[in-house]
């Protein structure tokens, strides 16, 4: 529950912090006096969006911090410590802060984490409802959702079975109707990727190939001249030696070698440079021997071999251009069309295939919607009788709460259209309620359904923004006694301007407007004995001193906390 709610130069509010608590907490207070700020604050701290217009005029942020006490929930725990917080002592904090220039940040447990950790948090720690909801109660979906929240895990688990076997159906008969319907292109599809692995099959290409090709026909257009080139450098290493005046590198190697040699015999120390002349001389030799291979290579080659080698590159080029930009791409393209063209040639064998996980599909579909139709039936009974007993306290004796589950055409959330019925009297037929039910019907109805939704689907905190909109006199008494029995088993939040369920508040808060100075500033202020007394009375009757208003003040006070 929350424990204290801190808010800063939030909207009207300078700063002010709330005591909360567990049971039942009522916050009133003067038109424009900020009210609806302490709502705002609460959705801001359970993830809502932002919005740099909430901050005080002059402000540069605003701030709200909650001080989450009594935790004992493990999938709390689990979200905090996967957020890097701490839980203390069964205690949490919680902050968001909103800047003027429009950023947000938040903290839990002591860290920063996105606004989304408290999103999730929120579905474990907070139920809220304003007056927007309440016209959502009205909405279909709604309604399904409200039943499936009623029918706890039960259905909650038939619902993720359903799901899981319809998009398993889904998928299978998108892919059967691919098929079947694209027939004709898949074939000429098949036909055309054919014809382009045939095409790069018949060059058969190699990675790196084209770079290979063209060093090659480069350097057999150039024969004659790297000839020329070789002969002269393999001359100058090693001449022809027929020749009396030779004075080729070996010879003249050879000649200091026997020199150094010579010199060695009498000083050993040049031991080390008849070493290096000798490598020197087997790599020349070495060299020469090379240059004489390749200057004989090229004479074996010739125009047949610079032809061949230029269609070759030709070969690759065009396939570059069909399927590159470069030999790599079509290499990849040639892998990925053989992958392809396997699947397309297997279109009968995987329609057989596919046929029959449809009908297996089929009957699971249908054996989980009429499984979640079952449970949706029951819980709807259920429910209805639970919330039909629940309006009669809330003075609507005669009215009573209908669910139809009815077939429909299956979606992704079952195959049952589920309809909220109001009989607002006996003999009276039942209209959906969206059209049947008056605004004051609709904040009861819905009450009577969080009250019996506590029972079954427990949430720490309710907080209720003027959940008695449309309605007073006796059905706001019974209003704020179903609230008061809603707080025995969680806590309850409520902004309203009804006496007759502020009464019953354990707690009572009242939101302070102040103008003076020429700036309007809200805070916020916790009542006990007389001054509830009058603000009792001046939501009574707009009087703070009448004698009457106070008696009458008194008299629900006391009925609120002895009557139940």
């Amino acid at each position: 529950m929350i424990e204290e709610l801190e808010i800063k130069d939030l909207g009207v509010i300078a700063q002010t912090t709330l005591p909360l608590g567990p049971g039942f907490t009522t916050i009133t207070g003067e038109t424009g006096a900020g009210k609806t700020m302490v709502v705002t604050a609460l959705s801001l701290l359970m993830g809502a969006r932002s919005d740099s217009s909430l901050v005080r005029s002059g402000a540069a942020q605003a701030r709200i911090g909650g001080v989450i006490g009594r935790l004992n929930i493990p999938a709390v725990a689990a979200l905090v410590d996967e957020a890097g917080g701490e839980i203390e002592e069964g205690e949490l904090l919680l902050s968001r802060t909103v800047r003027a220039e429009g950023a947000s940040r938040a903290t839990v447990g002591g860290v920063r984490a996105p606004a989304s950790v408290l999103s999730q948090l929120a579905q474990h720690l907070f139920c809220l409802h304003g007056q927007s909801d309440q016209l959502r109660l009205r909405s279909q979906t709604e309604q399904r959702e409200t039943l499936d929240r009623f029918g706890g895990s039960a259905i909650g688990e038939a619902l993720t079975k359903y799901i899981s076997a319809y998009e398993r159906l889904s998928a299978l008969q998108q892919e059967v109707s691919e098929i079947a319907e694209n027939r004709a292109a898949r074939c000429r599809e098949a036909e055309q990727l054919r014809a382009e692995i045939n095409e790069i099959s018949a060059v058969d290409p190699q990675e790196n190939e084209t770079a290979e090709v063209t060093a090659l026909v480069e350097k057999l257009a150039h024969a004659e001249q790297l000839r020329a080139a070789v002969a002269g450098a393999a001359n100058a290493l090693s001449g022809d030696d027929s020749g009396a005046d030779s004075v080729d590198a070996l010879s003249i190697l050879s000649i200091a070698i026997e020199q150094v040699r010579e010199g060695a015999h009498i000083d050993s120390t040049l031991a080390d440079s008849l070493n290096e002349l000798e490598s020197v001389l087997a790599q020349t030799q070495s060299v020469a021997r090379d240059l004489f291979a390749y200057g004989a290579d090229l004479e074996a080659g010739g125009p047949a071999e610079l032809a061949a080698a230029q269609q070759r590159l030709a070969d690759l080029k065009q396939l570059e251009r069909n399927y590159g930009p470069e030999l790599s791409d079509v290499l990849a393209y040639f892998a990925a069309a053989n992958d392809r063209l396997l699947l397309l040639d297997q279109d009968d064998d995987r329609l057989a295939i596919l046929e029959s996980e449809l009908n297996t599909a089929r009957e699971d579909h249908a054996a989980a919607a009429t499984e979640l139709s079952e449970l949706r039936s029951t819980a709807a009974a259920r429910l209805s009788q639970l919330v039909t007993a629940e309006l009669k306290h809330l003075a609507l004796p005669e009215a009573a709460l209908e669910i139809s589950v009815a077939p429909r055409e299956a979606g992704s959330h079952g195959a049952d259209e589920v309809l909220f019925l109001l009989r607002s009297h006996q003999g009276a037929t039942p209209a959906p309620l969206a059209r049947a039910a008056s605004g004051g019907e609709l904040s009861r109805i819905m009450l009577a359904i969080e009250v019996v939704l506590a029972g079954t689907d427990p949430v720490p905190t309710f907080v209720f923004d003027e959940i008695d909109a449309g309605i007073g006199g006796a059905a706001a008494i019974e209003v704020g006694r179903r609230l008061k029995k809603l707080s025995q088993t969680a806590q309850v939040i409520v902004v309203t301007h009804l006496p007759q369920v502020a009464a019953f508040a354990d707690n009572h808060l009242r939101v302070l407007k102040d103008s003076a100075g020429g700036y309007t500033e809200s805070s916020c202020q916790q009542l006990v004995g007389e001054e509830r007394e009058k603000e009792i009375a001046r939501l009574l009757s707009g009087l703070t001193d009448s004698d009457s208003a106070r008696e009458h003040a008194r008299e629900l006070l006391d009925m609120g906390v002895s009557n139940l």
